[in-house]
């Protein structure tokens, strides 16, 4: 970019920082964006960050005051053109940024790479069009075909390296986006790894009235949305704080890559889920962005391997507390894989946690006839079902009908309830083995056989 002879009003931001307590106009591309806020006062601000060919290693923040929300910058996408004119370059501990002041800076908004007009999209009220604009515009989009951000791969973590309660940048792509409550807005992303597994502090006996949800959003998403997400990886909700909705929707597309800075994340009932807020910043993510690559690079060898269906934190193998009896041969899956089968009846072969079990006393097992009637909670990275454990299948499971006291040894090590010297260890949070079992699926009316479709654990056999 060249903003030589008539141009020269606008400043590179390599200049323009040199510039401090000065007004200086400047073009940039978007690197970052957060939400707007109210200030102390009664003005409405945000913070972008730019950058430009002479100051790519960080971009410059750039802090908008207006006398109200429709006043600031509504930018369409990570990666458009502002032009600000009249800011004042500042520092605060020895970092410079440029401050816009109301009364007499401007901004224009322009499409970034790929547009194709010249004519600015959003415009604040001292902004002039002026001739040179074009050729400035012109020559950023050219800049833009090949610009590469280089950035710190080790500030973006991995949603199989979150932790409860910490704030994480993560590089993810988006896969699906709803209301799922009034005012309440949820995104699903994934990066194609596996979230950690949790510990369950919810008691055995809460299951009767409280029992543990399958998921974190209030109602089940449609099996064609299921059908659209990868059966391999984690997906994570990501619920958008309210009174942030209308200033971050838009920027999260749908099959596209994003950069989040400042997601919290959390665990409830053994769901993983993060959180948008105010503190959150979305970044620009250019067209074979490094780190995207590399995310993509490894799930594809994920893919290439033998056991790529298994959990990541099971390998190197399972544990020994169940063992399967199942005579077809074929390839662990996910519960992913399971809930999207095309078939509605089907036999499957799973590596999956056991986080609950209704009834929890194993001397309520059996019905009063002498028959097993237990319905369990399985997960793994990709869901949470309910699986039944009938009849002759819970006489496979528990070895034939075994005394209360071994019943509850076998049901308590597949639940992963802590034990001292035999003893359970009373309230201590559960952390359930990664276990080997058979799954079928089946329908129990004629009329809705997809919508009546449930799940039975079949030819598996708690060790011991």
């Amino acid at each position: 970019m060249d903003y030589n002879g008539e141009d020269y009003r606008f400043l590179k931001i390599k200049d323009a920082i040199l510039s401090i307590n000065q007004k200086v106009s400047f073009v940039g591309v978007i690197l970052e964006v957060g939400s707007p806020k109210q200030s102390k006062g009664t003005d409405s601000f945000c913070t972008i960050k730019v950058t430009d060919e002479s100051h790519t290693k960080d971009g410059i923040s750039v802090n908008i005051f207006a006398e109200s929300m429709e006043k600031l910058p509504y930018i369409v996408s990570v990666g458009d053109i502002i032009l600000l004119s009249h800011v004042v370059m500042k520092a605060h501990n020895k970092q410079a940024y440029a401050l816009f002041n109301k009364k007499f800076s401007s901004f224009a908004l322009y499409d970034g790479k790929g547009g194709e007009d010249f004519l600015p999209y959003q415009v604040s009220s001292r902004f002039f069009v002026r001739d040179q604009d074009k050729r400035i515009i012109a020559a950023v989009r050219k800049w833009l075909l090949n610009f590469q951000f280089k950035e710190d791969s080790k500030k973006f973590l991995l949603l199989r390296e979150i932790k409860d309660g910490q704030r994480i940048n993560m590089a993810c792509k988006v896969f699906h986006i709803c209301e799922v409550a009034k005012g309440e807005w949820m995104a699903f992303v994934w990066d194609g790894t596996d979230a950690p597994p949790a510990q369950i502090s919810k008691k055995l006996e809460d299951e009767m009235d409280h029992e543990l949800p399958l998921q974190v959003e209030p109602l089940p998403l449609s099996r064609d949305i299921l059908c659209s997400f990868p059966a391999v990886g984690s997906i994570l909700r990501v619920i958008i704080d309210k009174g942030i909705e209308k200033h971050i929707l838009h920027l999260l597309k749908i099959g596209k890559w994003v950069k989040l800075q400042n997601v919290l994340c959390q665990v409830d009932a053994g769901l993983w889920f993060g959180v948008l807020t105010h503190f959150t910043r979305l970044r620009y993510v250019p067209t074979n962005d490094n780190l995207i690559v590399e995310r993509q690079r490894s799930y594809d060898e994920r893919l290439s391997w033998e056991h790529s269906r298994m959990p990541y934190w099971c390998f190197p193998w399972t544990s020994e507390v169940t063992d399967i009896d199942y005579s077809e041969d074929g390839p662990f899956v996910t519960l992913k894989d399971v809930l999207t089968h095309s078939q509605v009846t089907a036999k499957f072969k799973c590596v999956v946690r056991v986080v609950a079990a209704l009834p929890w006393r194993s001397e309520d097992f059996c019905s009063p006839l002498g028959n097993y009637r237990i319905r369990l909670t399985l997960e793994d990275p990709t869901a949470r079902i309910h699986a039944f454990v009938y009849a002759e299948d819970g006489e496979k499971l528990f070895g034939g009908y075994p005394f209360v006291d071994v019943l509850k040894r076998k049901i308590n090590k597949l639940l992963g309830v802590a034990v001292s010297d035999g003893q359970e260890i009373k309230d201590a949070p559960r952390n359930p083995p990664w276990v080997q079992c058979c799954l079928k699926s089946y329908y129990i009316d004629r009329n809705d056989i997809w919508g009546s479709r449930q799940y039975r654990i079949f030819d598996t056999k708690i060790s011991g």
